[in-house]
């Protein structure tokens, strides 16, 4: 079959294959009355699992990650066998979860994004701009495709295609667009009312015309919550209708039965199907992938998992501290995998890459600087510990003072070590400078100097080192040490 995902950066015009110009043709037919579809046989359901491709294309099944668009991926996972899980995510650390524990794609979940960034129901509160910046965090965090839940597109026809190219802008791969009326109340709850048949195939079409526009290949999963709303019946003729007006997967929430989900399968057969598994006691059953993919079904959403047990480890975690207590460790992980999940490892890691030590420094003293100086800091490594002032007095000269009497006779060394362990200078210079200082700053910050160098304690951990002058951490993590031997 001809296809233009490969073509998607020609014109327009020139990039509609046959067998999409001809499926968006057949959109502007009537679709058929309504009427109840016999639920197919396992084996029919089991055939019908394996021919179950992306309408969109098939060459781009052999793209790579590498350059690879988040919709070309998502298509992709599409593409290959099987019923594929896709957990909720709610934020962008649920989502490096999901990527971790090795998930191929998920979605955002529209009724934990409200609670977890509003503290508030989902019943239409939360706005299109609210849900693209949580959609492009969650997009930055991970490389995984994300199905983003675009509502009822937040509006008319024309706020719908705004909303799709939000979507694409934000990073990601599919969006989960809905026929209900504003404001919207969320799936398996009370209240629920959809638009008509014609506006409902109106957002579809003016979706997969803002995706053509945009020169995109996002993912458009019509969903039509018409099956508690007003019928199966209703719902079935609804996605039939989505199919036809250029829909990529099919969603019908709040299926009641194993048999209204095979009725739901068995229609346009070439469309991937998604099934939305509520976790806690919604209306669907609760089948294992072996059975959905049996039934039909091509990706799988576990919609509350993640909010859920995170609402319920926070509650019992602050019951713990409210008693006087700390959670048990069996309930959280320690604070190093903590920092490896978040990525502080890597972080530090890549930090040493562009850390510039002293031997790096373009004001050595004695050493040209010119691009054209064949002692430079990549050809000739530096040792750590450098003087950079030079020796103003020779050892051993007499009748005045020099580096083996008094003071002169004594070293200042400075010694800076970074959070990561690594050292970053330590430098040395005759202490008898600051004698001659103190005649022109005899104090800093209601310090004297001198007073102090004679004060100063012996460092009980390395005696070798002298005595501690200063000892502290500045706002970047960095030790900084001053001694005086």
């Amino acid at each position: 079959m001809a296809c233009y995902a490969a073509l998607l950066h020609q014109p327009l015009a020139s990039s509609l294959s046959p067998c999409s110009s001809s499926r968006r043709a057949g959109a502007t037919r009537a679709p058929p009355r309504p009427q109840r579809v016999a639920a197919p046989s396992l084996a029919s359901a089991r055939a019908l699992a394996r021919v179950r491709i992306s309408p969109r294309c098939a060459a781009s099944a052999g793209a790579g990650a590498h350059g690879e668009s988040p919709a070309a991926a998502l298509r992709r996972v599409l593409e290959t066998p099987g019923a594929h899980q896709a957990p909720a995510c709610y934020d962008a650390l649920s989502a490096r979860l999901v990527e971790r524990a090795g998930f191929s794609a998920c979605f955002t979940s529209g009724f934990s994004i409200s609670a977890a960034r509003l503290g508030l129901p989902d019943v239409g509160l939360i706005s299109y701009g609210e849900m693209i910046d949580q959609g492009r965090l969650i997009t930055e965090a991970v490389s995984i495709p994300v199905i983003g839940d675009a509502d009822n597109g937040y509006g008319n026809s024309m706020n719908v295609k705004r909303t799709v190219k939000g979507f694409i802008n934000a990073g990601l791969a599919g969006m989960i667009l809905e026929d209900q009326v504003s404001p919207k109340a969320c799936g398996h709850t009370q209240g629920r009312k959809v638009v008509s048949r014609e506006e409902a195939i109106m957002r579809i079409k003016a979706a997969v015309d803002a995706r053509n526009e945009s020169g995109s290949d996002i993912v458009i999963v019509a969903r039509t919550d018409s099956r508690q709303a007003l019928s199966l019946d209703e719902a079935l003729w609804r996605v039939r209708a989505f199919a036809d007006a250029g829909a990529d997967v099919l969603f019908i929430d709040a299926l009641a039965s194993r048999e209204e989900m095979k009725a739901f399968c068995a229609i346009a057969p070439g469309v991937p199907k998604m099934a939305n598994m509520l976790e806690g006691g919604g209306k669907t059953p609760i089948l294992s992938p072996v059975e959905l993919e049996e039934i039909g079904y091509k990706i799988i959403a576990y919609p509350l998992s993640l909010i859920g047990v995170s609402m319920r480890a926070m509650e019992d975690a602050l019951i713990a501290i409210k008693g006087g207590r700390v959670p048990p460790p069996s309930s959280l992980p320690s604070f190093e995998e903590i920092k490896d999940t978040l990525g502080f490892n890597h972080y530090y890691e890549e930090e040493k890459r562009y850390v510039v030590t002293p031997a790096q420094s373009s004001y050595r003293t004695g050493e040209p600087t010119s691009p054209g100086d064949a002692r430079s800091t990549t050809e000739k490594p530096q040792e750590p510990v450098i003087d950079i002032l030079p020796q103003l007095y020779d050892i051993g000269s007499s009748g005045r003072r020099g580096p083996s009497t008094g003071i002169w006779s004594r070293t200042l060394r400075l010694k800076i070590t970074g959070r990561d362990g690594v050292q970053k200078i330590d430098t040395r210079i005759p202490a008898g400078f600051l004698e001659g200082m103190t005649r022109i700053i005899p104090g800093l910050a209601g310090a004297n100097i001198m007073e102090r160098l004679r004060n100063a304690p012996i460092d009980a951990d390395n005696p070798q080192n002298g005595q501690i002058l200063l000892d502290f951490e500045d706002a970047m993590g960095d030790r900084i040490q001053v001694f005086i031997a």
